[in-house]
């Protein structure tokens, strides 16, 4: 039987880290690990949407996750998200992983191509095959893959004893109860209802917004957690407003983060890679009053 229980808690989604010249910077990439480990976060979902996986190469995603392992030297989970739009190189990096020892693999389905269920389990399966001593959590975000999870696909991906869980990223909170029903560890992927998320049975949360406010989202787990349902919806709500605001700039969302990040943790991970756009001059004082307004909430939550 599989201790689950260490997929419990706040994951943040790991952000690219660039050096000045747009490359990966192994020394960033480190010291944002170990600014996470610092905050007390349960564990840190690397490779994924907010890593910007699918803008680097095989070669990139594999020294990003070489060196996030090295600096949590198994202090807390790492899930590697290992997909790309081909099954041969999603396998590679899974075989990558678990060379790692990584705690989990993570896959989205194919994206462009609408394939049956049929082909997108056994590219599931093919990459799962890949690491075949490492969980496997099913990623549906079916607002940018373009393919939603059917409970019919759960069931067929659960015959395959490595599924242990869903990152889900939709919006219905329905979706949360129906793929707990079927026996499964359940992530709440949007940052705007981690409370719904968790309400509903969602063992933890992973989330892009979490890596500039992560003290904030643990309250809430942990409020929840004490069943002090009306003091986590005042946090929950005033981190909505946050994203709302974080996302009315021009630059896109994790250019923003990152400047969070440089204004109240004096780290500098760079910016985005292209065809993602960075900050322009007019998103300065959007950063700068979001990482003001996450300052004040903590003063006045923490």
């Amino acid at each position: 039987m599989k201790d689950l229980t260490k997929y419990q808690g706040i994951f943040p989604a790991f952000y690219a880290c660039y050096d000045e010249h747009g490359n990966i910077s192994p020394e960033r990439v480190k010291a944002l690990t170990e600014h996470f480990i610092q905050k007390g976060v349960a564990g840190l979902y690397v490779g994924g949407s907010s890593g910007e996986c699918i803008y680097h190469s095989v070669a990139e995603r594999k020294l990003v996750l070489e060196n996030v392992v090295s600096q949590a030297a198994g202090r807390i989970v790492i899930i590697a998200h290992v997909a790309c739009n081909n099954t041969a190189d999603s396998m590679e990096l899974a075989a990558h992983a678990e060379s790692l020892g990584v705690d989990a693999v993570a896959a989205i389905p194919p994206i462009y191509f609408k394939l049956p269920d049929r082909a997108i389990a056994k590219y599931w399966n093919d990459i799962s095959a890949a690491a075949p001593n490492t969980d496997f959590i099913i990623y549906n975000i079916p607002q940018l893959a373009g393919v939603s999870l059917s409970r019919s696909l759960l069931r067929t991906m659960l015959q395959n004893p490595n599924v242990i869980g869903v990152k889900n990223s939709s919006m219905p909170v329905l979706d949360i109860d129906e793929w707990r029903d079927e026996g499964v560890v359940v992530f709440n992927g949007p940052d705007e209802q981690l409370l719904s998320g968790l309400a509903a049975g969602a063992a933890g949360g992973i989330g892009g917004t979490y890596g500039v406010m992560p003290e904030l989202y643990l309250k809430i787990f942990r409020l929840v957690q004490e069943q002090k349902i009306r003091e986590a919806r005042q946090i929950q709500d005033s981190c909505r407003a946050l994203i709302v605001l974080m996302c009315s700039a021009q630059g896109n969302l994790y250019a923003v983060l990152k400047g969070i990040l440089r204004v109240n943790d004096k780290l500098d991970v760079g910016g985005v890679r292209a065809p993602l756009m960075n900050l322009v001059p007019e998103d300065l004082p959007i950063v700068e009053e979001a990482a003001r307004r996450i300052k004040e909430l903590e003063l006045k939550y923490l």
